[in-house]
């Protein structure tokens, strides 16, 4: 396993690949992976040729140069997942699908709930596009990565979000610091 970090405006982020690519990555705040099998210490990369080419594709992305991640990817999931996954990753930079067109995608038009919980696990954010996926009415829904980060990346991107007064009370500092909620069932 290999891993590697970048300082993005977003917060530390944290990206690990297989010898067939990039399996998982995660804004990961002040708490880094304290896995010693990823490094020789907590923190400390170990990157290979994928996680270089990954963390030049992000730095492209956070400057405004890439629209779109060519890096290999090597998620792990179950079937459903990873047709969820693959209907994300077709998402094109600046726009937004809702859970039920994703669903519709999949030939499975009653299955937007079972596709959020699909989406809540990508366990590969940002690269597979998950901020990308907002309510039916237009809303901003959760994000593992907190509101705030999937409201500043939508803006990034160049996608008019729903005005609401939760949106307008988002603070991108309150998240900074943190790691995603999600890291408890990944690896």
């Amino acid at each position: 396993m290999f891993i590697d970090y970048l300082d993005t405006p977003l917060g530390l982020f944290e990206f690990m690949a297989t010898e067939q690519g990039i399996c998982q990555a995660i804004f990961c705040g002040d708490k880094i992976s304290d896995d010693k099998a990823y490094g020789d210490q907590k923190g400390e990369s170990k990157a290979n040729d994928i996680t270089e080419l990954c963390k030049q594709q992000l730095i492209e992305y956070f400057a405004g140069q890439r629209h779109a991640f060519t890096v290999p990817l090597d998620p792990q999931g179950t079937e459903f997942q990873q047709s969820v996954w693959g209907c994300l990753a077709k998402i094109p930079f600046g726009t937004v699908k809702s859970y039920g067109e994703i669903a519709k995608m999949l030939d499975k038009p009653k299955a937007s709930q079972a596709v959020g919980g699909a989406n809540g696990r990508n366990p590969i954010t940002l690269i597979v596009p998950c901020h990308r996926v907002i309510g039916g009415d237009g809303s901003l829904t959760g994000y593992a990565g907190g509101i705030e980060r999937k409201l500043w990346l939508l803006n990034h991107e160049g996608v008019e979000v729903k005005q609401s007064n939760q949106n307008a009370k988002l603070d991108i500092k309150n998240v900074i610091n943190k790691r995603q909620a999600k890291t408890q069932f990944l690896r």
